[in-house]
């Protein structure tokens, strides 16, 4: 906790030197003006018994309101003015988290348990039931401080009146402490469980609102379905909640108790002392007033502790998620050198393996792509096509072997700079709710080259879609988002897909699938204009179609993660084996059987 405290407030003067100027002026005010309220009543009695004239008391007592009054309005400013400078906080902080989810290493980001870690990360920076983690452990932090400066302050009073008053009011509440540290572990052993039973709870909850899941819903009939799922899950999450609340009621019940002990035995003494003639009635009612804040300075550094206790749990999944080791590549190698030439690609007995898997899916795979070639990559599902291209984007790293990108290993460049080398197109396709030209830069309308846009989305066959529009390129895309939106069809998005690819200009064109969702003569204008997409590039093209393939300089069949036959379309046609298998297999119901004057 200490720890996760010393943390936030090196991030508060990083991020926010306000917010933490102001956390701590707000200790000696608050504190002062604590002081002032429980004086001001015997500040009064005593000026009436104690003989003095009305315009001394006048005076006296209205110097004490005055500073009562600016204290009260001080504090409300410093209010307003902290919570301001404490929400930047959070938001930069957030802004942390949502750059660390945008940029950790793919093959660890793909992890559940740290996926599931960064939505514990998140939850970290926002509001849930009341509590905001990351601004509360500032408040619980500094509020820890405020009370012991507090309870030192009023110990020393209420002292005065007798020495046995401090350890029975402090040593009681060790039992709420205890109690609620309890309830504390307990919560966050079982962390994982919620969060796994969240998040499905909230995939369940969102579904219906995904406008590309309507149509499935409706046909299939799957509404009841999901309704069933939101409905187990639902009482899931309750059966958690009541044993939560239950564990928590306990806790607060040990804390009623405390208090009523430890009160009512201070307040006894109190009556005996002022009956015994030991104390005066001016005496009787500081210390009566003391003895409840010094109660409140107690309760304020336990409920501080708890809070501070609890939230520091959460805090260190924050941390964690933060802090998390990353994989960026040596930084040895530039991208700069490598811009301006077709690159040559040599896989060198690369092995990969899954977290868990039995077996490698890439099994000692050697490889040479030469530079300017366009390579194809076939195979069954499951053959390691994919995941080969995964490596060579470096999204993953080999279990063992090495990638040589024109002779310097992936592992020689800083994962950011290597991506400046490759142009992909995947086979996902997800497009958010920026323009056209905006989704096909990557970047803002401002720093977006519009020429250069348009040129390669007509390249990529959306010219007719783009003149269509009444905003051309200017259409943001996503009607849930943008009344005057559009929504692209799976052919359109996979073309607006390679014209961000084109749009890159790197010297390594991937296409996982491009065609995939095009219609025949849209994907005939591909290969049509292929050659000079790949002009002056190395180019690496994956279809399950092996029709589709004839166009490139080689082709190589992946099976079980290693190659089993490579050359051309022809050569491997002539080979009579798997290739030529496949692909008799896939052109039997496009060839024209004239025999009995039918086709098939």
């Amino acid at each position: 906790m200490v720890k996760n405290f010393t943390w936030s407030l090196k991030m508060l003067l990083k991020y926010s030197r306000t917010a933490f100027l102001i956390t701590a002026l707000f200790i000696p005010v608050n504190i002062g003006l604590r002081y002032l309220d429980i004086y001001l009543p015997s500040l009064v009695i005593s000026e009436v018994t104690g003989g003095q004239t009305l315009s001394h008391s006048m005076l006296s007592v209205g110097i004490v309101m005055l500073l009562i009054m600016l204290g009260s309005v001080t504090v409300q400013a410093l209010d307003h003015i902290r919570s301001a400078a404490l929400r930047i906080y959070r938001l930069k902080i957030t802004a942390l988290v949502t750059q660390k989810r945008l940029s950790m290493f793919y093959q660890t980001y793909e992890r559940k348990e740290i996926r599931d870690l960064a939505s514990r990360a998140v939850i970290a920076t926002q509001m849930w039931d009341g509590v905001q983690p990351l601004t509360d452990i500032v408040y619980s932090g500094f509020g820890m401080i405020e009370n012991l400066l507090g309870y030192m302050l009023f110990g020393s009073v209420i002292s005065l009146a007798s020495p046995w008053l401090v350890p029975l009011l402090t040593i009681a509440p060790v039992v709420n402490i205890l109690s609620v540290r309890a309830y504390n572990q307990w919560e966050y052993a079982h962390r994982s469980k919620m969060t796994d039973l969240n998040q499905k709870l909230g995939y369940v909850e969102e579904l219906p609102d995904d406008f590309s899941a309507a149509k499935d819903i409706r046909i299939y009939s799957m509404a009841s379905w999901l309704r069933e799922c939101y409905h187990d899950l639902s009482r899931q999450r309750a059966k958690w909640d009541k044993i939560t609340v239950r564990r928590l009621f306990l806790s607060r019940v040990a804390d009623l108790i405390v208090i009523l002990v430890r009160d009512g035995g201070a307040y006894a003494l109190l009556i005996h002392m002022f009956y015994q003639g030991e104390i005066s009635i001016d005496g009787f009612v500081l210390y009566f007033a003391a003895i409840s804040c010094f109660a409140s300075w107690i309760d304020g550094i336990i409920s501080c502790w708890n809070t501070a206790h609890t939230i520091s749990l959460k805090l260190c999944d924050l941390r964690e998620f933060i802090d998390y080791p990353e994989y960026n590549g040596s930084g040895t190698a530039k991208a700069a050198d490598h811009m301006d030439t077709a690159p040559e690609i040599e896989f060198r007995h690369v092995s990969f393996r899954y977290d868990g898997a039995d077996q490698d899916t890439i099994h000692d795979l050697s490889l040479r792509i030469k530079s300017g070639e366009k390579l194809a990559l076939v195979g069954l599902n499951g053959a390691g096509k994919t995941t080969l291209v995964k490596l060579l984007c470096g999204l993953y790293r080999p279990t063992s072997g090495e990638i040589f990108f024109n002779g310097t290993a992936l592992a020689d460049f800083r994962r950011e700079d290597y991506y400046k080398l490759i142009s992909p197109v995947f086979q996902e396709i997800r497009t958010a709710f920026f323009s056209l030209a905006e989704t096909v830069s990557g970047q803002s309308t401002a720093n977006t080259d519009l020429k250069k846009a348009e040129r390669c989305m007509r390249q990529a066959g959306l010219g007719e879609k783009i003149d269509a529009l009444p905003d051309g390129i200017h259409t943001k895309l996503n009607k849930k988002v943008h009344k005057n939106g559009t929504e692209l069809s799976g052919g359109e998005a996979q073309k607006l897909m390679l014209a961000r690819a084109l749009y890159k200009d790197a010297p390594l064109l991937i296409l996982d699938e491009p065609t995939a969702a095009l219609d025949p003569i849209a994907e005939s204008r591909i290969y049509t204009e292929f050659n000079a997409m790949a002009e002056r590039r190395t180019a690496l093209f994956i279809s399950h179609r092996l029709a589709s393939t004839s166009f490139c300089d080689r082709i190589i069949l992946l099976e079980n993660g290693c190659i089993t036959e490579e050359g051309t379309h022809q050569e491997l046609i002539a080979a009579g084996g798997t290739y030529k298998h496949l692909f008799d297999m896939q052109s039997f119901w496009y060839k024209e059987d004239v025999e009995g004057g039918e086709d098939r």
